[in-house]
């Protein structure tokens, strides 16, 4: 493990750049990036475009060390290059910004309340191939709707069952067990899932170290007491659905949780912008986000 790195993840102010939009989710993203589906055919030709605009964010003066700690990147972006580097090695190198993978590769059917992930094939290989390309750390997701305690259980259990292995082979995980915004019984699922999390992480090696990936709670500072536990070296905010507005809102009213959004970053950029309307879009994005985790 990098201890550099591991040092601007605790200590650093700033946040996650979440850029690990997959397959199920790039059309929307294009869509709102004013890509219309019928501009591309085929799988290649849509990732070619996704690639495409997040090599612009990443290039951009605006995008630097100063707000961006790390970047969350989709497994097909770790294979892709920025100007002849790999892209978590550009970022390492050009940008002084780490890498995060997603290696969850999709949520299972809705049961008990919950999607938990489907299994993860190969996981062993990718992180070989991560430890190559210079990685910090991984991010799986699940997804709660409803508080279920056994749902929810499963949710941690499984979040945790491989976290043990990712860290064990030199990666900080990011579990995300996100609450949907839209759950019933929003505050009682967050009760119940730190409870379970609590739970696991105290039976955990007393070396492990994890970052978790929480909706922003419904209760203010709820996730205060888990940032104290030493196995936690961070806990960041997706934006979940919310406008960026909303959810930096809702951000400044927690200590200590900084962001790692993904939609809330890319709203207002367009492909038709020009560069400095781009760069000017993407610096106010960043600057308000990045003041939102800093409070």
């Amino acid at each position: 493990m990098n201890l550099e790195m591991l040092e601007i993840m605790k200590t650093k102010k700033g946040f996650i750049a979440a850029l690990d939009q997959s397959g199920g989710s790039s059309k929307k993203t294009l869509e709102l990036y004013g890509i219309s589906q019928e501009k591309y055919q085929t799988e290649e030709e849509m990732f070619n475009y996704i690639h495409d605009m997040r090599t612009r964010i990443i290039k951009s003066p605006s995008f630097n060390d100063n707000y961006i700690l790390g970047v969350i990147l989709f497994e097909q972006t770790m294979n892709r290059m920025i100007d002849g580097e790999y892209t978590s090695l550009y970022l390492w190198k050009k940008k002084h910004i780490l890498s995060f993978l997603k290696v969850d590769q999709g949520l299972d059917l809705k049961e008990n309340g919950v999607q938990l992930m489907k299994p993860i094939n190969n996981l062993l290989t990718t992180l070989t191939l991560a430890k190559e390309r210079n990685i910090f750390g991984t991010k799986m997701r699940s997804v709660i709707y409803e508080n279920n305690q056994e749902g929810i259980r499963q949710v941690v259990q499984q979040q945790f069952v491989l976290a043990k292995i990712i860290f064990e082979n030199g990666f900080i995980p990011i579990i995300e067990p996100e609450v949907s915004i839209d759950a019933l019984n929003k505050k009682e699922c967050e009760t119940i899932l730190k409870e379970e999390i609590n739970t696991i992480l105290n039976q955990m090696p007393q070396d492990m170290k994890v970052i978790f990936k929480f909706t922003i709670p419904t209760i203010p500072n709820f996730y205060a007491d888990l940032m104290n536990n030493p196995r936690v070296v961070r806990i960041v905010a997706l934006s979940g659905g919310y406008s960026r507005d909303d959810a930096c809102q809702k951000l400044i009213q927690n200590t200590g949780l900084i962001a790692s959004f993904s939609r809330a970053l890319l709203e207002n950029l367009n492909v038709n912008d020009s560069n400095e309307e781009f760069d000017q879009k993407l610096k106010q994005a960043i600057k308000q986000i990045y003041d939102a985790s800093i409070v």
